[in-house]
């Protein structure tokens, strides 16, 4: 005998939102896997092009550190020696016309001097203070006179002398724009070569380059004369880019 079942209203709602649920669930599943193949197609079907652009103007800025040093009995001794020290240092650079502004101490250190007997423990014979100071000077002409004054005045010691450009954004501006449009030129040039189609860029980078290195004076200079020799030359700014195009 053949016998037929047929489903009940509450059974055949239930089998539709099983079947609507499946079919929503393979639907997203299907979404998913064709966005991660774009995504992949997009990211490993790519080439790079480098640039480079280079700008060079006159440095309009020295940039120096002047180290003041004294040694003494007690700490306060000491302190006291590199304080008169300081001020005349200062005063100077404010006779030749630099702004407080361009003056910063940029370190202050207190070392204890040890005296090592050959049967004893170390003992402290005495301290040693080193006041560093950063100090801008904006006319260059000035440059070498200013660094015999200051080590008249009490400084030991010169060190990381610098020619700047003190409003150099612009000029990375322009090397950036450089660097972008080598890289440009390169990409249409060679596309046509490789045989491809480029899309939209992916990605890209950027690299800064082109200061020029400090100068260093050694401890105890005492340069009189006139003070140094120290021509400031040009500074080049060099900006690197790579851009990367998906290719179609």
């Amino acid at each position: 005998m053949l016998v037929l079942k047929y489903m009940t209203s509450p059974q055949k709602t239930i089998a539709v939102w099983l079947g609507l649920a499946l079919a929503a669930i393979l639907s997203i599943f299907l979404l998913v896997s064709t966005n991660q193949k774009l995504n992949t197609a997009a990211t490993t079907n790519t080439v790079s092009f480098s640039g480079e652009g280079k700008v060079v103007a006159k440095p309009d800025v020295a940039v120096v550190n002047l180290a003041i040093v004294s040694e003494a009995a007690t700490s306060k001794a000491a302190q006291d020696d590199n304080s008169a020290k300081s001020k005349k240092v200062t005063d100077f650079l404010k006779k030749q016309n630099i702004d407080e502004k361009d003056v910063k101490t940029s370190g202050y250190n207190i070392y204890p001097q040890y005296k090592y007997p050959q049967f004893d423990k170390p003992r402290i014979q005495g301290y040693q203070v080193n006041q560093t100071l950063a100090v801008k000077i904006r006319d260059l002409a000035k440059v070498s006179n200013i660094l015999d004054g200051v080590v008249t005045a009490g400084v030991n010691q010169v060190n990381n002398l610098s020619f700047q450009v003190d409003q150099p954004e612009e000029l990375k501006a322009k090397a950036r724009e450089l660097a972008i449009n080598d890289a440009r030129d390169k990409a249409n040039k060679l596309k046509s070569q490789l045989g491809i189609r480029l899309g939209r860029i992916v990605n890209f980078s950027e690299g800064l380059d082109g200061f020029p290195p400090p100068v260093f004076y050694e401890k105890g200079l005492a340069i009189g004369g006139g003070g140094p020799e120290v021509p400031a030359g040009e500074n080049e700014i060099t900006v690197n880019v790579t851009i990367t195009y998906q290719i179609k």
